[in-house]
């Protein structure tokens, strides 16, 4: 009985909304217009956990290789597009490709390394571990590219001065842009870095804490989020780190110079 999961029934699920209403109150109150974004993102958070709800129930009940790598290849992309969605500058198609490939290499690095070297679980396809786990490798990177790109081109078109006069003095591309590069790497891991200090005293994170709900001793909940948090580290690290060194390089032609 103790270890009983209390179910939540609809209405109890429906008057958690109520957070929403007096925060929609609250702020169209306060005359500040973002109502319509509160409403939009809480419709299409709902949507879509029940929508993945629904196709994780499916998935588990039955696993396939081919289902499990549909769906790594359909959240990559989506939060690939994610990306390119919440840049607020134009992206060039060359730094779109960077973009791609940086969050592809990065996360599936920590992936398969997360997966087969640390859990090591069996067969390797296994939807129960394989998707919650891309799920949070993905999403934290791709915050983390999108703070750092966000970054990049904001500081690239700020200091375009800066960078053509230190060209002008001699400077490589890459010392040209060193400054903007490590305050865009900056940018984009210490989210993570911050959430990691702050974690166990300050708030226990979501994993761990579905987990302890589920009746999983505390103990085993703690050995999978320190697992899952140096895995969400080494991809958003990965991916950033891939994304500056070559994300400068689309700035200029193939004669140093600024496009």
């Amino acid at each position: 009985m103790k270890d009983k999961v209390i179910d939540i029934s609809l209405w109890q699920l429906l008057s958690a909304y109520l957070f929403i209403v007096i925060l929609t109150i609250i702020v169209k109150w306060r005359g500040i217009a973002r109502e319509k974004e509160i409403v939009i993102g809480t419709l299409r958070m709902t949507i879509q956990l029940v929508l993945a709800g629904y196709v994780l129930t499916y998935l588990l009940k039955h696993p396939h290789p081919a289902l499990t790598v549909l769906i790594l290849v359909l959240m990559e992309g989506f939060a690939v597009y994610n990306v390119f969605k919440r840049i607020k500058h134009e992206l060039s198609p060359s730094l779109k490709k960077v973009v791609a490939l940086s969050m592809t290499i990065g996360t599936l690095i920590s992936l398969l390394f997360f997966n087969y070297v640390v859990i090591q679980f069996s067969p390797w396809y296994e939807p129960r571990y394989v998707i919650p786990i891309a799920g949070m490798i993905i999403g934290n990177a791709m915050t983390g590219v999108t703070l750092g790109v966000n970054h990049l081109v904001e500081g690239m078109e700020k200091q375009k001065h800066m960078v053509e006069a230190a060209l002008m003095l001699g400077a490589s591309p890459k010392a040209a842009t060193k400054e903007l590069v490590d305050l865009a790497f900056d940018s984009a891991i210490l989210p993570t870095i911050n959430s990691m200090v702050g974690m166990g005293i300050i708030f226990l994170p979501g994993m761990m804490t579905g987990q302890i709900l589920s009746g999983i001793s505390p103990i085993t909940a703690i050995e999978y989020q320190i697992a899952i948090m140096l895995g969400i580290a080494g991809s958003v690290a990965f991916s950033v780190i891939i994304f500056v060194q070559y994300g400068y390089r689309t700035f200029f032609n193939e004669r140093a110079q600024l496009k």
